[in-house]
């Protein structure tokens, strides 16, 4: 039978192997596997912890391995890995245990002439008192210490200042918060409130949006009676700019899984209508059932690609352009992207621009369009809207959420932890004015 930390090396084999999404490559394995309750949450805690940390750890290695890194075998490496994240990060693991798993995983991994290595590199580091000595230089130490690539790091601090670049950085490692939005479509917020007390709601700056002190909250029965519905507040913040009112008409063009259309349709009392798209069928039926669930009867769910023009949509009141993006404003609940090249994603400002300017043409006179993206890259932010603005003079800036304070008061906003608590987030409002 496979023990947790078997599991957990082997699926870090495959997702560092193959650049999988750590979430799909978990989510799938752990559905497959016999292991108990105890047993799936350890193998998560070990796996997601060595990909949040994997800078971090493969730092530690590199101080007590005469081999250099990329000359292990990757089973040897992953064991590391875990066995360093485990003495490091997880209190709950007795030192000792972690050391003599690592060992027998070895082992076990017909790796047994390599196990007296994994044993003294182990055995090392809780010798000099689990300490890391931090490089010198500031770019490396901020990449060892939040495990990010040194190239994200120098762009952070290049376009955003050290303060922002740290603020993500730091909330980039450790549990990030759950937060939810109350459905008072179907009772009041005193009534739900009521009904998720054990998940000790915190409210925060919005109204009817609450952090709660558990990750696992879909298996709530509330969640089930549709009750409410797990965002983050820079999402919400978004739809708190947008201000659908009722009876309006309200495009989101790439909307799945319609958290953000279930959030305006809420706002909106359920009156109006709501046009939520995706290109994927298999997307849209996510967004349908969420609207089912929660009883949400102004959305309609349909297939579209968010670059070509439907010419039945013109005279939208508002329009919701969350557009594809790299992600580096969710590093604390996708850690993967920490560590992909900045080039990867050189192409997305053109598609995003194209979406931002097919979205535009179904606005009518006076209409107002929100472009967002939880992404931190100038590229993909501020330059999309700065030359759309340039190129389409019927179109202005206009500033909102002003009295939320900073980052607000102009016609974009870069959102960072420091901020509010939330994810890393970019929004810009425009008004067509001709």
């Amino acid at each position: 039978m496979e023990t947790a930390r078997f599991k957990a090396v082997k699926l870090l084999g495959k997702t560092f192997g193959k650049n999988g999404y750590s979430n799909i490559v978990l989510d799938s394995a752990l559905s497959a596997s016999n292991m108990d309750v105890r047993d799936k949450k350890l193998c998560s805690a070990v796996y997601y912890g060595v990909i949040e940390r994997k800078i971090t750890l493969d730092y530690i290695i590199s101080c007590y391995s005469r081999q250099k890194l990329e000359k292990l075998r990757p089973d040897v490496l992953n064991i590391l890995r875990t066995g360093i994240y485990q003495i490091k990060y997880m209190d709950s693991v007795p030192d000792s245990a972690s050391v003599n798993e690592s060992v027998k995983l070895a082992k076990k991994m017909k790796l047994g002439n390599l196990s007296g290595f994994v044993n003294a590199v182990l055995r090392n580091f809780l010798r000099d008192n689990k300490q890391i000595k931090l490089p010198d230089d500031k770019i490396q130490k901020l990449s060892v210490e939040y495990s990010a690539s040194e190239e994200l790091v120098k762009h952070l601090i290049d376009n955003y200042g050290m303060e922002n670049a740290v603020s993500l950085l730091e909330n980039s490692v450790g549990r990030p918060p759950v937060t939810i939005r109350l459905n008072t479509l179907k009772c009041s917020a005193e009534e739900i409130l009521e009904k998720i007390s054990d998940l000790e709601p915190v409210q925060t700056i919005l109204e009817d949006c609450y952090t709660v002190n558990t990750g696992n909250v879909t298996e709530h029965p509330a969640f089930r009676e549709g009750l409410f519905h797990v965002q983050d507040m820079s999402s919400q913040l978004c739809c708190t700019a947008i201000s659908p009112q009722s009876g309006e008409t309200v495009l989101d063009l790439c909307a799945a899984p319609g958290g953000k259309s279930f959030t305006m349709a809420e706002m909106m009392k359920d009156i109006g209508k709501i046009f939520s798209f995706d290109l994927h069928e298999n997307r849209v039926r996510l967004i349908q059932s969420g609207a089912d669930r929660l009883k949400i009867k102004n959305i309609t769910a349909k297939t579209g690609n968010a670059l070509e023009h439907y010419t039945e949509l013109e005279g939208a009141d508002k329009i919701l352009c969350d557009v594809p993006c790299s992600g580096f404003g969710v590093i604390r609940r996708k850690p993967e992207i920490k560590y992909k090249k900045l080039s990867e994603f050189d192409k997305l400002p053109e598609i995003q621009y194209g979406i931002l300017e097919n979205a535009a043409s179904y606005l009518r006179i006076g209409g107002e369009l929100v472009y967002s993206t939880c992404t931190v890259n100038p590229e993909e932010n501020e330059n999309v809207v700065n030359r759309f603005l340039k190129e389409h003079k019927s179109f202005k800036g206009i500033s909102f959420l002003e009295s939320y304070g900073e980052p607000f008061g102009g016609h974009t906003a870069a959102l960072f932890p420091k901020h509010f608590g939330s994810d890393g987030f970019f929004i810009a409002k425009l008004i067509r004015t001709e």
